[in-house]
């Protein structure tokens, strides 16, 4: 395992951080803890000493905690990083309140590096200000609570530079991948806040999933033309780890293949690493990306619940693979993810565009009006009769 300095603390991390959004889950969509246990522990094993979750990660600190009360030295040779769930803040108590709350889940009396969750605009934590944040995380640092602070972050350049400058921040955190790399935050972004002596951490390095897995058949065939020992996915992170401003990266690892594969990578990655030849490749790759991916969707499931029940990572993912694999494959994952089941039916036509979703996404996308384009494409009248077809088949 490669490590980076963190500047502030001087702390030796991991540059492959585990991100625990996205833990195994049984069948009944429960975190499956025996099979989180070993992923983690065997990813303590292999180097790994930074893991990231949050408030709002359903069972996600329930289920690191419960690791640490099986493992009591686990928690001593890890950095812990959390986040406060900073729109749920009404008043300067819910401060502890939801703190608390989470170094009871974690079993732990301190968090390494604490984050504010999703921060969007400077308006935001300026709200916060007035709540009494700055007074209250200077109590907490002050007595060991918190170690590092830090904020995670989706908007636009300019309010990212807002927030950055507006507090002696410790680290940020941000979206950051070859198809994103000038995205919100952006490259930009990374340079300001490394310029100012803060580790950066990113997040969504394989873009949800979509940069390792269900690529454009021409990306696929690029990547194992240019190094067939190297998956799509090390050539993700290996462009982000080429970048000497970059402290870690998180990947939302759920399987010990993901785990294994990423590891190796880790080993050998080092800034400067990569060839002309090599960013080359990467710009194609991201050229047949514009081509074929029409919404920028993480599947990181923020938007959800739907009220209406809508399956909207579903239908964006189902619609970007209609593009990038055939819209075979594209309908038939379609299916299966708004259900072929008449009564469980989660498809758009379900949609009665009450923009909860938007509010909540964290990569801005027009969620209604994309909606309207998977039903426009994915559910044409023609398609709309096979679909009844098949359903009444299947049930």
């Amino acid at each position: 395992m490669q490590y980076r300095i963190d500047p502030k603390s001087g702390n030796s991390l991991s540059i492959l951080g585990f991100g625990c959004m996205r833990l195994p889950r049984s069948l009944n969509t429960r975190i499956d803890i025996g099979k989180t246990e070993k992923l983690i522990m065997d990813a303590i094993d292999k180097g790994v000493n930074y893991f990231d979750s949050a408030y709002i990660y359903p069972g996600s600190e329930q289920a690191l905690g419960e690791v640490f009360r099986r493992n009591p030295d686990a928690r001593s040779s890890i950095y812990l990083a959390t986040k406060l769930p900073h729109s749920q803040c009404r008043t300067y108590e819910d401060f502890d309140k939801f703190f608390n709350t989470q170094l009871q889940r974690l079993g732990t009396d301190h968090i390494d590096y604490y984050l504010i969750h999703n921060m969007g605009t400077l308006a935001s934590w300026n709200r916060l200000r007035q709540l009494g944040i700055e007074e209250w995380l200077a109590k907490t640092k002050e007595t060991g609570l918190i170690q590092q602070l830090g904020f995670s972050f989706h908007g636009i350049h300019s309010e990212f530079i807002g927030i950055l400058e507006d507090y002696d921040w410790d680290f940020c955190q941000i979206q950051y991948n070859y198809m994103n790399e000038n995205y919100q935050a952006g490259r930009k972004g990374l340079l300001a806040a490394h310029e100012k002596g803060m580790s950066v951490i990113i997040m969504e390095p394989l873009l949800g999933g979509k940069l390792a897995v269900g690529l454009p058949k021409k990306a696929e065939k690029l990547f194992k033309d240019s190094d067939s020992d190297a998956s799509p996915a090390a050539w993700a992170l290996r462009w982000i780890w080429n970048q000497k401003e970059v402290t870690l990266l998180l990947s939302g690892m759920n399987s010990e293949e993901q785990l294994a594969d990423n590891v190796k990578t880790a080993q050998t990655a080092l800034p400067g690493m990569m060839s002309d030849k090599e960013s080359a490749v990467i710009n194609q790759a991201v050229k047949i990306f514009e081509e074929d991916y029409k919404v920028p969707c993480t599947s990181c499931n923020y938007c959800l619940p739907c009220p209406s029940k809508v399956n909207i990572p579903g239908c964006f993912a189902a619609y970007n693979m209609s593009y990038a694999s055939g819209y075979i494959a594209g309908i038939s994952n379609y299916l299966t993810g708004t259900s072929t089941d008449p009564e469980k039916y989660s498809g758009p036509r379900n949609c009665i565009k009450c923009g909860q979703c938007e509010k909540q996404c964290p990569q801005n996308i027009a969620i209604i009006e994309s909606l309207e384009k998977v039903k426009k494409r994915m559910e044409p009248f023609w398609m709309r009769a096979v679909t009844s077809i098949v359903r009444k088949v299947m049930h």
